[in-house]
């Protein structure tokens, strides 16, 4: 007679966990001066805006305060953190068989180049702080799309468009993290989509942390011009290690006149990871910007994607889930800006909590006087799977016109024992009976990924719900 497998036996974060020894690694020492800023500035060969741009941010970032209403990152200490870390003989190649063996099979355990192969027209692999691979189908390309590292791209002839967007959506006074994300981020990608190209198969990036006690900081900057479309679609992990690992990651996003972006990403961090990345898009008039978010690893995160809708017409749309297990605190949302006449935008996001896991849902809804016949709809559902977890929600709406539609509504609540009963009536374990229904509580998001990522997100899901009965 088999046996069903308990919480510990059955949860292989084998795919995730694997490492490779980083002795032959180039890094820059621990903590944070602005003799290591400058040695990331020069390791990058980085133009002499982009030098000084670092060194101002190291100065706001040594005279900002740390945030401190959120969940506690007492556990982070940057003088033990190393900012830029990359294999010795790393050089970014587009031809996958000339990526190193151990990163190479790093992201063939993680199933990259089959996903490229199948199904994507471009993707962008980042091992610790440097992109190791980057390649652009050439049907996409000669549709006049750009698609590249954002190092290379500062040195070509997108060079002042790269200057006249980087960090001017999040800039280094936003926070403190955004400040240090100036000062020391490295890697990235770098999307341009001329007027009127739809980019049919999406684009990814995916980001690997292979290191312990490293952070990773990369910028992406993505520009979809007037009447353009495309996909983008984000990835990231790293092993999981008992010191604290930081990411710092910054997305910025231009929509333009009549354009769609639609983006997705899965954030599976291992559980001694500090994530707090900043996401930010505008919206001109008549474009859309869809977000698809998936949040389940990190031992602490903070975040909130932002969209400024600055034009008439412009659309905003969010979906999202969080899964907090044990040791986990997610303090999650999205923030959303009007300003404009005729904007709308929808919110709707599932989390979910275990184990003593603290799941926090933040929303914000700004409506300025500009922004007449503005519509806002959140929606926001929590679910407790046991009298240990937490959830908590708190929206915050700031309407200064009265010719507005805006309307909220958040659950919070427990697994039915009677639903639980009734599909073990069906012949159903109470393991088996719990992750359903927890799966289909986040079917609505599971909807909008990606379908390798929809996988992804019921399976961890499953694993997670295996020995959570109490």
């Amino acid at each position: 007679m088999s046996k069903e497998k308990t919480y510990v036996d059955d949860i292989d974060r084998s795919l995730y966990d694997f490492r490779y020894d980083e002795k032959d690694a180039y890094k820059v020492e621990e903590g944070l001066t602005p003799a290591i800023v400058e040695q990331i500035s020069e390791e990058k060969k980085d133009p002499d805006w982009m030098r000084e741009f670092r060194l101002s941010c190291l100065k706001i970032y040594e005279e900002t305060a740390f945030p401190q209403w959120g969940p506690s990152i007492d556990g982070l200490d940057m003088n033990n953190i190393v900012t830029y870390i990359r294999p010795r003989d790393n050089h970014m190649v587009k031809d996958w068989k000339q990526v190193p063996k151990d990163i190479k099979d790093t992201f063939e355990k993680l199933g990259i180049p089959q996903a490229e192969r199948e199904s994507l027209a471009g993707v962008g692999a980042q091992y610790d702080s440097e992109l190791v691979y980057h390649n652009v189908r050439e049907e996409v390309a000669a549709q006049g799309v750009i698609y590249t590292d954002l190092e290379s791209a500062l040195h070509g002839p997108y060079a002042q468009m790269i200057r006249d967007h980087f960090m001017k959506l999040v800039p280094a006074t936003d926070h403190k993290f955004a400040a240090l994300h100036g000062a020391v981020w490295s890697g990235g990608s770098f999307v341009y989509v001329p007027p009127g190209v739809s980019v049919e198969i999406p684009l990814q990036s995916y980001f690997r942390l292979n290191a312990a006690g490293a952070g990773q900081f990369e910028h992406t900057l993505i520009i979809v011009d007037e009447g353009a479309y495309l996909h983008f679609i984000e990835g990231c992990s790293a092993p999981k290690y008992n010191v604290a690992n930081l990411h710092a990651g910054c997305v910025e996003l231009y929509v333009g006149k009549n354009a769609t972006l639609r983006y997705s990403t899965i954030e599976n961090w291992s559980k001694n990871m500090y994530n707090l990345n900043t996401k930010r898009a505008r919206v001109e008039e008549g474009g859309k910007i869809e977000w698809i978010s998936g949040s389940f690893g990190s031992h602490v995160s903070y975040l909130y994607p932002s969209s400024y809708l600055v034009g008439e017409g412009a659309r905003s749309e969010f979906t999202s889930v969080t899964f907090a297990g044990k040791g986990q605190n997610l303090d999650t949302g999205c923030k959303v800006v009007h300003n404009a006449p005729n904007t709308s935008s929808y919110v709707n996001t599932r989390s979910i909590s275990k184990s003593g896991g603290i799941s926090t849902f933040r929303s914000s809804v700004n409506v300025t006087p500009r922004a007449k016949g503005a519509k806002a709809s959140v929606s926001c559902a929590s679910l407790m799977l046991d009298d240990i977890s937490r959830s908590d929600t708190i929206p915050a709406m700031d309407i200064r016109t009265a010719d507005a539609d805006i309307g909220h509504e958040a659950k919070i609540g427990r697994i039915s024992d009677e639903t639980v009963f009734y599909l073990m009536s069906r012949g159903m374990s109470e393991e088996d009976a719990r992750a359903l229904i927890v799966s289909g509580f986040a079917d609505n998001v599971g909807k909008e990924l990606p379908l390798e990522y929809a996988v992804e997100m019921n399976n961890l899901i499953r694993l997670e719900m295996k020995g959570a009965i109490g």
